[in-house]
Protein backbone atom coordinates (compact mmCIF):
# COMPACT_ATOMS: atom_id res chain seq x y z
CA UNK A 1 0.00 0.00 0.00
CA UNK A 2 1.28 3.32 -1.56
CA UNK A 3 1.50 6.19 1.25
CA UNK A 4 1.44 9.22 -0.50
CA UNK A 5 -0.49 9.25 -4.03
CA UNK A 6 -1.21 12.18 -6.63
CA UNK A 7 -5.02 12.61 -7.72
CA UNK A 8 -6.30 15.32 -9.61
CA UNK A 9 -9.68 17.01 -9.29
CA UNK A 10 -11.59 18.93 -11.75
CA UNK A 11 -14.04 21.94 -10.11
CA UNK A 12 -16.08 24.18 -11.76
CA UNK A 13 -14.89 27.74 -10.56
CA UNK A 14 -15.38 31.75 -10.84
CA UNK A 15 -12.68 33.75 -12.15
CA UNK A 16 -12.17 37.20 -12.80
CA UNK A 17 -9.63 38.48 -15.62
CA UNK A 18 -9.21 42.38 -16.39
CA UNK A 19 -9.63 41.47 -20.14
CA UNK A 20 -12.52 39.06 -20.25
CA UNK A 21 -14.32 40.07 -16.64
CA UNK A 22 -16.10 37.12 -15.08
CA UNK A 23 -15.35 33.71 -16.33
CA UNK A 24 -16.95 29.89 -15.48
CA UNK A 25 -14.16 28.12 -15.65
CA UNK A 26 -12.60 24.04 -15.20
CA UNK A 27 -9.91 24.23 -13.01
CA UNK A 28 -8.10 20.71 -12.46
CA UNK A 29 -5.76 20.46 -9.35
CA UNK A 30 -3.15 18.53 -8.85
CA UNK A 31 -2.67 16.97 -4.85
CA UNK A 32 -0.77 15.28 -3.01
CA UNK A 33 -2.84 13.23 -0.98
CA UNK A 34 -1.84 10.87 2.44
CA UNK A 35 -3.32 7.02 2.32
CA UNK A 36 -5.63 8.99 -0.68
CA UNK A 37 -7.50 10.43 1.91
CA UNK A 38 -6.02 13.83 3.41
CA UNK A 39 -4.88 16.45 1.12
CA UNK A 40 -0.85 17.44 2.16
CA UNK A 41 0.11 19.97 -0.55
CA UNK A 42 -1.42 21.51 -3.97
CA UNK A 43 1.57 20.63 -6.55
CA UNK A 44 -0.06 22.67 -9.98
CA UNK A 45 -3.31 24.39 -11.09
CA UNK A 46 -4.12 24.93 -13.99
CA UNK A 47 -7.25 25.98 -16.52
CA UNK A 48 -8.52 25.07 -19.93
CA UNK A 49 -9.52 28.47 -22.24
CA UNK A 50 -12.01 28.05 -24.49
CA UNK A 51 -10.12 27.72 -27.23
CA UNK A 52 -8.23 24.28 -25.51
CA UNK A 53 -5.11 26.26 -24.00
CA UNK A 54 -3.87 25.13 -21.01
CA UNK A 55 -3.25 27.75 -18.52
CA UNK A 56 -1.91 28.22 -15.03
CA UNK A 57 -4.14 29.84 -12.93
CA UNK A 58 -1.51 32.65 -11.78
CA UNK A 59 -2.72 34.64 -14.20
CA UNK A 60 -5.76 35.34 -13.13
CA UNK A 61 -7.50 36.16 -9.87
CA UNK A 62 -10.53 34.66 -7.89
CA UNK A 63 -13.52 36.99 -7.89
CA UNK A 64 -15.25 37.51 -4.55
Amino acid sequence: MKLIKIKRKTRLEKRFTPKMGKLHTNVTYIQKRLFNIIPIETVHKYRETYYGEIKACEDCVLSK
